[in-house]
């Protein structure tokens, strides 16, 4: 049995779905240290996610996303991480999320796509995002499934809903 208290809390999804606020709530319902991977990219490298993927590609940014997850998950005292969706492209770090707990916010491209309007730091790789995300989502996909403890739609949860299954979900993990 894993003890819940021990082991990382990672949101994924697609850009736009919500991680960092479902991640801030559970850190702090949690008494957890939040760790967010644009943060941690802009900390480590000193420019956005957006930034990086116009200068260096989508290659590169992608596997900048993959080492700061793998280096938030390796933290103490154990986060809350709202980790970048191309992170589930990359076999090591799918591996490197075994035993976290990961919830999996999958919501419709396009929600997340008018999300993603409002904020200039996520990259726009196609000028349609409707077809961007849905081209992300379906790459992905495996790949979440494959992590995903909880999946929950973003787009018809509130966030502090979204938080309060993860609660109970951990919560009864915590039992025989």
């Amino acid at each position: 049995m894993r003890v819940m208290t021990d082991i990382p809390i990672v949101v994924m999804g697609l850009m736009g779905a919500g991680k960092s606020t479902v991640a801030r709530l559970l850190a702090d319902a949690l008494g957890r240290p939040m760790r967010d991977s644009d943060a941690d990219l802009e900390a480590r490298y000193g420019t956005t996610a957006a930034a990086m993927a116009a200068g260096l590609g989508a290659d590169e940014l992608h596997a900048r996303e993959a080492l700061v997850l793998r280096e938030a998950l390796a933290a103490r005292p154990t986060p809350v991480i709202a980790a970048a969706a191309s992170t589930v492209e990359d076999p090591e770090t799918r591996r490197a999320l075994a035993p976290a707990f990961v919830v999996f916010l999958d919501g419709p491209p396009e929600v997340l796509a008018e999300r993603m309007r409002s904020s200039p730091h996520r990259p726009h790789f196609k000028p349609d995002l409707v077809r961007m995300l849905t081209e992300q989502r379906d790459l992905r996909l495996p790949g979440f499934h494959e992590v995903a403890d909880l999946t929950v739609d973003p787009s018809t949860h509130k966030p502090e809903e979204i938080a309060a299954a993860v609660l109970a979900r951990l919560d009864g993990a915590k039992t025989p």
